[in-house]
């Protein structure tokens, strides 16, 4: 019997004090308040049947599940498939990146994005990543923790809204849940049912960089 539900959890604050575009760099960790974020995301959902825990491979992620493996006693599977999209910025300061004029190239076709993987790519894995997660379930309901550009194409297409967006737009915030239900009538087979902000009162304090 497949799962019930499907949350999509983004990870915590990253300990980022350069402001650099980190995408999928190693040795970002959560930050203190991270971790707090992190642990109220899984709070959120003490009681309910989480039958299966996975996480995308960077170290923001995995930190971002521990709390769930402690309240649930779930370990976490890492999957490739849901981790942060690679862009051509990595490394920089998105404001000094945008200014050399030998990057302009890369701003051209922000709807695919032209600065890295296009979100058609970065949707179609998510969805298999899900669809997988959500056939081995035994039943209950399923944990994600991802990162807020998967998370946001999911979503978005799960709402029929076009992929393209700006990221200074994007709903997905820090330690935020998305919830999904599989519905072959919906767009992408999945409809989303919820959105909750566990950490509300810390995403005030919060740095939230690291991607675009």
């Amino acid at each position: 019997m497949p799962a019930e539900l499907l949350h999509l959890v983004r990870h915590g604050e990253v300990e980022n004090p350069d402001g650099i575009l980190y995408g999928r760099l190693p040795g970002y960790a959560l930050s203190e308040r991270g971790r707090r974020m992190a642990a109220l995301a899984a709070q959120s959902l003490a009681g309910r049947p989480v039958s299966a825990l996975v996480a995308s491979p960077l170290q923001r992620t995995r930190e971002s599940a521990a709390p769930w493996t402690a309240a649930f006693g779930l370990p976490a599977t890492v999957d490739e498939r849901i981790v942060e999209p690679w862009n051509v910025f990595e490394g920089t300061r998105m404001r000094q990146a945008i200014r050399r004029p030998s990057n302009w190239r890369h701003l051209l076709r922000p709807g695919l994005p032209s600065w890295g993987e296009p979100y058609v790519e970065i949707r179609d894995r998510m969805l298999a990543a899900m669809a997988e997660a959500w056939d081995e379930a035994e039943a209950g309901e399923v944990v994600l923790v991802s990162h807020q550009t998967p998370i946001e194409m999911v979503s978005r297409s799960a709402r029929g809204l076009r992929l393209a967006n700006d990221p200074r737009r994007r709903r997905t915030r820090l330690s935020s849940i998305t919830t999904f239900r599989r519905d072959p009538a919906a767009p992408g087979g999945w409809a989303e049912v919820d959105y909750q902000e566990p950490a509300a009162g810390l995403l005030d304090e919060a740095i939230d960089t690291g991607a675009v």
